[in-house]
């Protein structure tokens, strides 16, 4: 007879089961626990080091797009990425503070020249002329970047490509104008106020003393004697028939001969073509299409945006300073 204090053997397999049941069960809430946990740890490592970029990343973010805006507004450009035209613009006046001047220009025209991505050049023309000066030293630059490259550049004239813009046109292997474009204006020009009679009648008066006669050519305040006219017509002429034999030895291919290419006359894009001033009448985009096929790249050049009040100081400082001077120098407008 079995002891009421001995459990039985099916009672003990019960328990035995029973204890089993619950270990496993244990077990596998730690084993919940533990994932639970490692889930945790995991999601406070990726918070953190969230965080943590966030803290280097956005800073980092912040510099790199205002150095992207920076450089951008200095006139910086990115690129180009494969095989491209290059562009380079000719827009406004050409002087020596103008965006069109040689100092903004020859850089654009040496880093388009000297880039292996850029097959062409083309010069986008939009300009009434300028300083002859300023002209020669850029249409030089277009010579010796063409002998030194071996790269084809051609001319493209938007609304207009007049007097120096013409005489840098002339240098390109090809010239194209649209043909609602202005195009010519061969010559130069000197203009100069004549003041003295309006300060005569408010009774004042200027003593000039100079070296020499013609040392204040074109005083404003002073009537023009014949030595000084005769002078001025000979400096204009002097320069406008220098202008007339460059376009003259550019062309000679293209010119008629019963044309005054010399009297100053601008011709619309079509009569421009007839009389041989432009090869064809065509848009920039339509020329680097049809001729290229590649995407083009502007190099510029472009107002500065950080440039623009102090551009506005300087130009109008070198008004002032120029004023006196503007009258003796030729212009070709």
């Amino acid at each position: 007879m079995q002891s009421p204090l001995i459990p039985s053997s099916g009672l003990t397999e019960k328990l035995f089961e029973e204890l089993l049941t619950e270990l496993r069960t244990e077990r596998s809430n730690m084993r919940e626990q533990h994932h639970e946990l490692v889930s945790e740890r995991r999601s406070e490592r990726r918070w953190k080091t969230f965080f943590q970029l966030a803290l280097i990343g956005i800073p980092l973010l912040g510099t790199i797009a205002y150095v992207i805006f920076f450089t951008s507004a200095m006139g910086f450009q990115w690129g180009p990425y494969g095989n491209v035209v290059g562009v380079v613009r000719i827009d406004g006046e050409i002087s020596s503070q103008s965006v069109a001047s040689a100092k903004r220009l020859i850089p654009v025209l040496e880093k388009a020249f000297a880039n292996p991505s850029v097959k062409a050049v083309v010069l986008s023309i939009d300009s009434p002329g300028g300083a002859p000066a300023e002209s020669e030293r850029i249409y030089t630059a277009i010579d010796s970047l063409k002998r030194k490259h071996q790269k084809p550049v051609v001319a493209v004239i938007s609304n207009m490509g007049a007097s120096a813009a013409y005489m840098i046109a002339v240098h390109a292997d090809k010239i194209y104008a649209g043909k609602y474009s202005l195009v010519g204006s061969i010559g130069a020009i000197i203009t100069a106020w004549d003041l003295h009679k309006a300060i005569e009648r408010v009774d004042v008066a200027q003593h000039v003393y100079v070296s020499g006669q013609l040392k204040a050519l074109l005083n404003p305040f002073a009537p023009v004697s014949q030595e000084a006219d005769a002078k001025a017509k000979l400096l204009v002429s002097q320069v406008g028939a220098t202008f007339l034999d460059e376009v003259k030895r550019a062309r000679s291919a293209s010119l008629k001969t019963n044309v005054d290419y010399g009297s100053g006359e601008i011709w619309g894009g079509q009569e421009a073509k007839d009389i041989g001033l432009v090869d064809e009448i065509s848009t920039l985009d339509e020329v680097v299409a049809t001729t290229w096929g590649l995407k083009t790249y502007d190099f510029g050049p472009s107002q500065d945006t950080f440039g623009l009040f102090s551009a506005s100081l300087d130009g109008l400082a070198q008004k002032l300073g120029d004023s006196l001077a503007s009258r003796l120098a030729p212009s070709l407008r």
